[in-house]
């Protein structure tokens, strides 16, 4: 978190520990490598020219500078900048069937340069590398201490890349997270104009002749360029706007700087809060700037009635709700905390309410008079107020009354009235001895003593009564309220006003170490419910001690109700103590809308329980339910930071534990798949060789002397069909195996798919031979890349299975055509039973069958088989039953780009 520019001593020196902080945080910076990126909007504004160039003029100055990676697109002017400097050899990574150049990561930390470049910032690695991304790659750089220069594209940031796809209709998927762009210790905006890019495009210096023009039409439309270069240099003025606030609060710089439009309201107690901020919303929206909204909570509105604390909170949602960044901040002094907050933000304007005229007060300067005053660097924005009979009655009654603060139990009163007397009686003997302005000041002692221990109410009446005292028993004619020199009348006076002044400013400072003491108390408890969060390690767990935290901070019951899969709460979590009475209704509301819901909100407030959800950063876990038993505790603005704190502390345990069984649950999984493929390939080739032999042994029965008898042949024959069926069996099995370790490479070829439907047809004739076989296979169809051997073993378990489950006679047809997403589809279906309801995807685990062990042959991996080689070729598989009744298994092969002799092949835009 950035130092704030508020936390200055009084001689304006800035503090020391933030000092030391920021000593330590260069010393981390200065151990790790520097990242510079080359910023642009699209490809060809020219980011690895500017990269090689910066790189070239370090070299020349003594840097030892290394390229990585470096994608030149075949662009004559960058290859030209690569000359004389030294490159690393890239790694060959093996995926599926290829060997692809990948940039090698161990021999760059190997030979450590000073600077080193790392194209395209973005770029995805070969599955099999150590990180799944370049930016990885990057970071793991810098911490060994070797700076890097990279490139990156405005549509490749992650929270741009939605709004890129939308203006271009392209989707990019290779993404950089923003936190790694915002990191990097210097961004270079490489800007082209859209004229200059397209004249670039079909000069040929983006790419190739044949490919520039299909790219014009598509990406790179004029206008595509020109929101890109719009959101590009937005998004660089953003994070230059970011290092000059930065900078500001290291310098300590207090006065704003006009570089760009912001804008700040300033929220109070009254009704015109709303009026404030629908006013800061319409012009933050006219001039397109970020705006904030804040409320100085005083030790004067701490005093504030239930109903006016509620007041400020909606408020505080409703700009929250609008766009705005809203804060509720403690300070004594309104317009001192504002300044600050302004300032620290470089917020140039200040919107506040103007001011009710009072008729009897002409000299009192207005709110936006003062603050302009003690701030001339910000513009002050005053906005209107609606006055009527019912506004001015509710807001001259706003807060607490003088009669409400002087008010105390009568023990309080009678208690001080004891402390009066025992000073009259300490200073009685006193009076010979010291002066009488000595004495007065014990009995404002008394008035001090009176304001700690009782309040403001009981300190004022022993003001009075000390008074009273000192006339009646020190002032003379003594014994009397008679006054002998009216000279005392001014004694008197100043002993009141000074001990009026001493009361009430005793009684604020203890109010305000009770305030800061409770504060101390919720951030203590904070720390321990976080302490004992991050050891939990179930849900029961950390609703035992959301309960507890819930008891202490807000004096109220807590329950936690959890989510499924389906997003349908289940029952509150048990604790001891019991949970309150919950509202199943109200809760899913509160979920399903991830709002707050039931006593103190706009939804269902007649609820006695407060319905929290439970957000966590990747879904709603659930909903914190509280049951207070003190309605006032929750209603303070810092209350509901603490509440708000407390179920952001919740929902992330709950995810952590999600995740901590999910990762648990995976590993078991993965050793239970290791054991099995083990096992299974174990069996497989012990079961061979004994199920070769039993097939030659049938074979040998045939051709023995004298020849068998025609039982003898029969039962002979049925051996060996069913040792060649346990031998398809265990084939399943072994190649099961083969499948989940990895151990099947694919020989992918570009061939007509027509041609392994009739070689996975004529294999299984004999198989087929009580049923009718149809084939739709249109003409038209494209060349496919694919393992033909094992694309054939797709479709004969498929027909095999078709064959298994229906009856003779039974009509079964493979075909094919185009799909969507330039996809192929091949199907195989039949006019049978069907497949069960609801196993249409469960089917294709492994051992997993349609029907009952004895209705049919077989181990139930055919259908795992057959998704196992059909993901390994990238594409889907899945099975659906047939609206005219039978089953349909379709699954789809990527089209690809075959090749052509014609051109080179397209480059999608980087």
């Amino acid at each position: 978190m950035a130092p704030q520019l508020g936390r200055e001593m009084k001689d304006g020196r800035p503090d020391p520990d933030l000092i030391l902080d920021r000593i330590k945080e260069e010393e981390m910076r200065a151990a790790r490598g520097k990242l510079k990126i080359f910023f642009g909007a699209s490809a060809g504004v020219g980011k690895t020219y500017a990269m090689l160039s910066a790189a070239r003029q370090q070299a020349e100055q003594g840097t030892d500078v290394v390229i990585g990676v470096v994608e030149t697109h075949g662009r004559k002017e960058t290859e030209a900048l690569l000359t004389g400097l030294e490159r690393l050899p890239l790694q060959a990574v093996a995926y599926r069937d290829r060997v692809l150049p990948e940039f090698d990561i161990d021999g760059a930390l190997a030979r450590k340069p000073a600077l080193l470049l790392v194209d395209e910032l973005a770029h995805s690695n070969v599955p099999g590398s150590r990180h799944a991304k370049r930016w990885q790659d990057v970071e793991e750089l810098q911490s060994s201490g070797i700076d890097v220069y990279s490139t990156v594209n405005v549509q490749h940031l992650e929270t741009l890349n939605d709004v890129v796809g939308g203006i271009t209709g392209i989707r990019v998927w290779e993404t950089v997270p923003d936190h790694v762009f915002d990191a990097a210790d210097e961004v270079v905006l490489v800007d082209l104009t859209p004229d200059e890019l397209l004249q670039r495009l079909k000069e040929g210096k983006v790419y190739l002749p044949q490919q520039a023009e299909r790219a014009i039409q598509n990406f790179f439309r004029k206008g595509n360029l020109i929101a890109l270069r719009e959101l590009a240099l937005r998004r660089t003025a953003d994070r230059v706007d970011s290092e000059m606030i930065q900078y500001r609060r290291d310098r300590s710089v207090t006065r704003a700087w006009h570089t760009s439009e912001s804008l700040l309201a300033c929220i109070g107690p009254g009704d015109g809060s709303d009026r404030i901020i629908r006013s800061a919303a319409r012009i933050a929206t006219k001039l397109d700037v970020p705006w904030h909204v804040i409320y100085v909570e005083t030790p004067k509105l701490r005093h504030l009635s239930d109903q006016r604390r509620l007041q400020i909170l909606k408020s505080l949602k409703l700009a929250q709700e609008m766009g705005a960044e809203t804060a509720s901040l403690p300070g004594s002094d309104a317009m001192a905390t504002i300044i600050d907050y302004a300032r620290d933000h470089n917020l140039s304007k200040l919107l506040v309410g103007r001011d009710r005229a009072q008729a009897w007060r002409p000299w009192k300067r207005s709110f936006a008079d003062r603050v302009g005053k003690l701030a001339p660097d910000l513009d002050i924005i005053q906005v209107a107020r609606v006055d009527t009979p019912a506004d001015r009655r509710q807001e001259e009654s706003t807060g607490e009354s003088l009669l409400d603060r002087l008010h105390a139990p009568w023990q309080s009163f009678a208690m001080s009235s004891v402390f009066c007397a025992l000073v009259t009686l300490i200073a009685m003997p006193l009076h010979t001895v010291f002066d009488r302005a000595n004495i007065a000041m014990l009995f404002l002692m008394a008035v001090v003593l009176s304001a700690v221990r009782y309040g403001l109410g009981p300190a004022v009446a022993a003001a009075f009564l000390n008074v009273a005292a000192f006339d009646f028993f020190f002032v003379p004619p003594r014994f009397s309220f008679a006054v002998g020199d009216v000279q005392y009348l001014m004694t008197f006076a100043v002993m009141l006003a000074v001990g009026l002044v001493t009361a009430k400013l005793t009684a604020d400072l203890k109010f305000q170490a009770r305030v800061a003491s409770r504060r101390e108390q919720r951030v203590r408890a904070l720390y321990e419910m976080s302490r004992d969060l991050s050891g939990a390690l179930m849900p029961e767990q950390i609703a035992e001690i959301s309960q507890r935290f819930a008891a202490t901070g807000f004096g109220a019951r807590a329950a936690i109700m959890l989510a499924d899969e389906r997003d349908r709460l289940h029952e509150a979590i048990p604790v001891p103590g019991g949970v309150p009475a919950v509202d199943v209704g109200i809760s899913q509301w509160a979920f399903d809308h991830s709002a707050e819901a039931g006593w103190g909100t706009d939804t269902l407030a007649g609820s006695p329980l407060l319905y929290v959800p439970l957000k966590a950063p990747m879904r709603t876990r659930g909903v914190l339910v509280l049951e207070p038993k003190h309605s006032r505790r929750l209603l303070a603005p810092e209350q509901r930071r603490l509440l708000d704190t407390f179920a952001r502390l919740v929902a992330i345990s709950l995810e952590r534990v999600h995740y901590v069984d999910v990762a648990r649950a995976t590993t078991v999984q993965m050793e239970s798949e290791r054991l099995r493929n083990s096992l299974l390939s174990a069996i497989s080739h012990d079961l061979r060789t004994p199920l070769a032999a039993l097939v030659g042994l049938a074979d040998s029965m045939s051709m023995t002397q004298p020849p068998p008898t025609g039982e003898q042949c029969d039962i002979a024959a049925s051996m060996r069909d069913e040792a060649l069926r346990m031998n398809s069996l265990v084939n399943n099995l072994l190649d099961m195996a083969r499948l989940q370790a990895g151990a099947v490479k694919l020989n992918r070829q570009w061939q007509p798919l027509e041609e392994v439907v009739g070689s996975a047809i004529k294999a299984m004739r004999s198989t087929m031979a009580g049923h009718r076989l149809g084939v739709n296979l249109p003409d038209g169809l494209p060349l496919l890349e694919f393992d033909a051997v094992l694309v054939e073993r797709v479709l004969c378990n498929l027909l095999e299975n078709a064959v298994t489950y229906t009856p003779a006679g039974s009509l079964i047809e493979i075909g094919a055509a185009p799909g969507a997403r330039d996809q192929v589809d091949i199907w195989v279906e039949d006019d049978g039973p069907g497949l069960p309801a609801g196993k249409e995807e469960l089917i294709f685990s492994k051992f997993e069958r349609g029907q009952k062990e004895s209705a049919a042959s077989g181990v139930g991996l055919g259908l795992a088989i057959c998704r196992a080689i059909v993901t390994a070729h990238g594409g889907t598989i899945r099975a659906e039953n047939r609206r005219g009744g039978g089953a349909r298994f379709v699954f789809s092969l990527p089209r690809g780009q075959p090749p052509s002799l014609a051109g080179a092949e397209e480059d999608s835009p980087q």
